[in-house]
């Protein structure tokens, strides 16, 4: 968990998913694969498990936001996808509440999955590869922010 840091269990209201859903989402794609490529730019994604990606697609739906991110992974880079794939390889569906929780490192994505906070569905092995991927990243340590100073 990131210190100092805790994401309680929320739900945002249900006309933020129907404004969201109606929005154009090729930029959560846009955004999310650029932030795959920075980690693994940095080396925090391993390199043998990024290979095992290639040629595979995933979609990132964030429930109660109404964004849902899609890309797909080729020549060792995390590519936007512009339209949502039929079938993706590996799909992920849950509230912000709880991919800020994973995020933090406070819940761990089979916690999430027992407690059907968190929808994984598609290629068994391929969400199993990426939840020991996502496992393995070391967040650096940043430093302690105070806002109060004396």
């Amino acid at each position: 968990m990131i210190q100092g840091i805790t994401i309680p269990d929320f739900k945002l209201p249900g006309v933020i998913a129907t404004i969201g859903a109606h929005l154009p989402q090729w930029p959560h794609s846009l955004a999310l694969a650029t932030a795959l490529n920075a980690a693994a730019k940095v080396g925090l994604l391993p390199a043998d498990s990024l290979e095992r990606l290639a040629g595979r697609s995933f979609v990132v739906e964030v429930l109660d936001a109404g964004g849902v991110a899609s890309f797909a992974c080729r020549d060792g880079l995390f590519r936007p996808l512009l339209t949502v794939p039929q079938a993706p390889d590996l799909c992920f569906q849950a509230n912000l509440s709880a991919f800020l929780q994973l995020l933090t490192r406070q819940e761990d994505p089979d916690t999430l999955f027992f407690k059907r906070e968190l929808s994984i569905t598609g290629d068994t092995e391929l969400g199993l590869l990426v939840k020991n991927m996502l496992d393995a990243i070391e967040w650096p340590q940043l430093p302690q922010l105070s806002l109060f100073r004396r």
